[in-house]
């Protein structure tokens, strides 16, 4: 009698392929570029373990995984720019046989889902200011401002969309036809020949996209604004009290230092108040006041700048700017912020301070029309009462876009922020 040989039954575990799209990274973003893998084909990922970074038109961000498991296929290449939604790796993970087959499927609906800015008529849209009724979906309003449009011109714009909707293809369309359009002629001056490589050897460096950006954005600015600065120093001794007192209890309690900046929003917020036109817009000839207060705070990081907002932050007290101030200065560094986080500012705040510089003179952050700067604290002697003394000076410097803002008025707004900076109470506990 022959013995039965059975051999154990290998249960092979079954496997799915699942598509990692391009992720959808705010509300008028419509596609990415991929700036870095930083995992290759046949690495073992984790859930939510960061697997690239990618850059929009806003911000550079690291993408996590939305799933553990095994990268098999990076669908999209390093530079490559690819549309929301649009795949970009293949990740194997565990599941059942059937869920595989379906997946492309899966991913077809998910494709046929997707909804870009200028498709979505009425889903948190933006209404005008009040002289329409029309409706502008975001992506239209950030191509028609940083083209120029002012909402005049798009008002008179035949829109190819549901109920006369302005589409992105109908404001591309019209301003591709715009700069097609008849230019005065004026006379040339002599071009001259410059050799960039001249006197020596050089280094050829790419600019990255974020200094691009930057570059793109400070050019503009200067093209759109009449810049004017004005300066004035501010006595900081009653808010070093302040710090000093609180110093040691603030960090132990939060975790982090207790700096000038918070007093300087407050107190920037509180003046934005009184003086409304530097919390406002110019489009065409006509002024946005804006009744909302979204601080923009230049954030240093590793390649360049970046200008997170304090949304609402009139809404907050001293101790909860402090809060948003290291919570969006952390995500800037770590490229965790949110495109969104970095649109619809109303006023801005570049503290050069920081890395020791006494004064200087920030490039306005379009399209609002004014820009602090503030400046290291020394120890300086002053003149109070006849007498010399030693105090903590700040220079606050104010850059203005002078179509709107006169000296007079940007003279006035430095003092009144000066002044509450001055009288801030040195017993306060914060």
């Amino acid at each position: 009698m022959v013995g039965n040989n059975v051999k154990p039954k290998i249960e092979k575990k079954k496997m799915k392929t699942v598509e990692m799209v391009m992720p959808k990274m705010g509300e008028s973003i419509t596609e990415g570029t991929i700036l870095k893998w930083l995992k290759k084909e046949g690495d073992v990922v984790g859930n939510d373990e960061i697997i690239l970074e990618i850059s929009t038109d806003k911000v550079d961000s690291e993408i996590p995984t939305p799933v553990p498991g095994k990268l098999v296929k990076l669908l999209a290449s390093e530079g490559d720019v690819v549309e929301v939604g649009k795949p970009i790796a293949l990740i194997e993970v565990e599941g059942e046989a059937e869920e595989a087959l379906t997946e492309p499927a899966a991913s077809e609906k998910r494709e046929a889902k997707i909804e870009t800015p200028d498709e979505k008529s009425n889903i948190k849209s933006k209404k005008t200011d009040g002289r329409t009724n029309r409706f502008y979906t975001p992506v239209v309003l950030n191509i028609a401002r940083e083209h120029g449009v002012p909402m005049s011109e798009l008002e008179q714009l035949e829109g190819s969309g549901a109920g006369g909707r302005v589409t992105k293809k109908d404001i591309l369309r019209f301003i591709e036809e715009r700069e097609k359009g008849p230019k005065v002629a004026t006379a040339a001056a002599p071009a001259m020949e410059t050799n960039v490589f001249a006197g020596g050897p050089s280094d050829i460096i790419a600019m990255d996209n974020m200094r691009k950006r930057i570059a793109e954005h400070m050019v503009h600015s200067k093209q759109t604004s009449a810049h004017v600065s004005l300066y004035t120093e501010v006595d900081m001794q009653a808010v070093e009290t302040i710090i000093s007192r609180n110093k040691k209890a603030f960090k132990e309690r939060e975790g982090f230092s207790l700096t000038y900046t918070p007093f300087i929003v407050e107190a920037t917020v509180k003046a934005l108040k009184e003086f409304p036109f530097l919390n406002a817009s110019i489009d065409g000839d006509n002024i946005v006041l804006k009744k909302y207060y979204n601080i923009g705070i230049a954030v240093a990081v590793e390649k360049g700048l970046i200008v997170p907002n304090i949304f609402n932050a009139d809404s907050k007290n001293l101790l909860g700017l402090a809060r948003a101030l290291y919570d969006v200065a952390m995500r800037a560094r770590s490229k965790k912020l949110k495109p969104d986080e970095i649109m619809n500012g109303t006023f801005s705040i570049s503290n050069f301070g920081v890395f020791g510089t006494v004064v200087g003179f920030p490039i306005i952050n379009q399209p609002q029309v004014a820009i602090l700067g503030v400046g290291a604290v020394k120890k300086r002697p002053v003149v109070i009462n006849d007498a010399i003394a030693i105090r903590p000076i700040m220079y606050l410097s104010l850059t203005i876009d002078h179509r709107l803002i006169d000296g007079a008025m940007g003279s006035q707004f430095l003092e009144w922020v000066r002044e509450y900076l001055e009288k801030y109470d040195p017993a306060m506990i914060v």
